[in-house]
């Protein structure tokens, strides 16, 4: 009975993001919305950890699975990606590099943060 609710809170969380993306914010995707949604509740106090851990546990215990539909579709559209390896490749070193780049430099602000205050 305990998954079963925890489930419930989780999944209604999913949904209210998906209502706010459909009705009010649409240039986020609703699945980030739900997670901005948890990650409030849990912020303020509103959502015990304790209340979802177990459904939390289980989901991340099975993360593997949830890739798999998009490594089919993947598949499917491989005469696509191939066609334009070279630009998938080129923008996938450039995000990557940005990202270490902008890791770096939030990481120096927040030890001078720390250091400082």
């Amino acid at each position: 009975m305990k998954l079963i609710r925890e489930l419930s809170i989780v999944l209604a969380i999913s949904f209210a993001g998906e209502l706010l993306h459909r009705f009010f914010i649409s240039a986020i995707p609703g699945s980030v919305i739900g997670m901005l949604l948890l990650f409030g509740a849990l912020c303020m106090g509103i959502l015990d950890v304790k209340e979802i851990e177990t459904t939390s546990e289980f989901l991340l215990k099975h993360l593997a699975f949830f890739f798999v539909p998009a490594a089919v579709g993947l598949i499917t559209c491989l005469g696509i990606i191939s066609s334009n390896l070279i630009g998938i490749l080129g923008v996938l070193v450039i995000s990557s590099v940005v990202v270490i780049i902008t890791t770096g430099f939030t990481v120096q602000i927040l030890k001078r943060m720390m250091k400082n205050g």
